[in-house]
């Protein structure tokens, strides 16, 4: 007994002795040591336009650097003691919905399962989960978020029906819509503007705010015609356009800065290029337009005309493929995201450039 406890106190001083801590680096694709063919789309031999980079888990996509006796001791001890519980759980992604990437290279993801924002720091090689919308007030329903003025992060809580502002840190800072909008789901800004457009799924409308949260109009109505909608969800500004996911007239609706109806993306059907229930949408730098048809799990890629060009998807587990697929985002490296809901994961794609 006298020698067992001598062993705790010899692993207890090496716990806490002075060495460094572990670091941590965030690999985009979790199986990043495992040789394996590259993923590309369309399939050869036409010429390659996407490429497959990885997906964002959680906690898996974090990997030490090296060992040290610090964090090992500490390990031991737990054990030792009682207190150490190989089955925790890890910290995943369960229920991710949409996302943004900020000027850092920041990647953000919304999770209603877990009621947090997930936030993905490659450069400083760390996982971070938001869960506070406001100081006494968690997340219930985090759907929308997007990146707003002076970094800040806005999220719309469909639940709370409120949007929140949340510093680079996840300090809640504020927040704005309550009493105005109904189910906020989707979040697009117009940075040049300083406008915010909120998709008010259950009101059929979209909401647009200032910086400081002030209305200062309401764009659309419910219907399926032009300047129409119904059931709007998914939002994305790109262009100095706006791409609203008509989800339930089965179709993208494209509008102006000033809130004109100029033109719609995709019809009801059932061949590859038709939408029967679209979600997420994103415009990247060559004006290619992305859409989620979530009811078939695709990824549909068109041109700026609006010209169907490849899909990417199909049901399943595996790369490329899709189960119930939610949000969509876009960044400036030409980064395609897919909130891939089912599957618990956000998928990454390259674009590789080409028309």
């Amino acid at each position: 007994m006298r020698g067992s406890r001598w062993l705790i106190w010899l692993v207890l001083a090496l716990a806490l002795g002075g060495c460094a801590e572990v670091k941590y680096t965030l690999h985009l694709d979790p199986d990043f040591r495992t040789p394996k063919a590259e993923k590309i789309w369309p399939a050869a031999p036409e010429q390659a336009r996407y490429r497959y980079v990885g997906q964002l888990l959680g906690q898996d996509n974090l990997v030490a650097e090296a060992a040290n006796q610090r964090n090992m001791g500490i390990k031991i001890f737990h054990w030792l003691v009682g207190l150490f519980d190989d089955t925790e759980e890890k910290i995943t992604l369960k229920r991710p919905q949409t996302g943004t990437v900020d000027a850092q290279g920041r990647v953000y993801v919304t999770d209603i399962s877990n009621h947090a924002v997930f936030v993905f720091d490659q450069a400083a090689g760390k996982l971070l989960v938001w869960e506070m919308a406001q100081e006494t007030r968690r997340f219930v329903t985090p759907i929308g978020i997007a990146v707003g003025a002076g970094g800040q992060i806005l999220v719309a809580d469909a639940e709370l029906g409120q949007v929140f502002q949340l510093d680079r840190d996840g300090k809640p800072i504020g927040s704005f819509g309550k009493g105005l909008l109904n189910r906020p789901t989707g979040l697009a800004r117009d940075a040049a503007r300083g406008r915010i457009y909120v998709a008010d799924t259950h009101a059929h409308d979209i909401k647009v705010f200032d910086d400081a949260g002030v209305l200062l109009e309401v764009m659309a109505q419910r219907g399926d015609g032009e300047n129409e909608l119904n059931f709007p969800t998914h939002l994305a500004f790109g262009g100095d356009r706006l791409y609203v996911a008509d989800t339930m007239n089965a179709r993208v609706q494209i509008f102006d800065a000033d809130g004109k109806s100029v033109g719609m993306l995709g019809k009801r059907g059932l061949y590859f290029g038709n939408l029967t229930r679209p979600k997420g949408v994103t415009v990247d730098s060559s004006d290619n337009v992305y859409v989620i048809e979530s009811y078939y799990d695709n990824l549909l890629v068109f041109n700026k005309q609006g010209e169907f060009l490849l899909p990417i998807g199909g049901a399943g587990q595996q790369v490329g493929q899709f189960y119930l697929p939610a949000g969509l985002w876009s960044d400036s490296r030409g980064r395609i995201y897919v909130a891939d809901m089912f599957n618990g994961r956000v998928v990454i794609f390259q674009f590789l450039g080409g028309s």
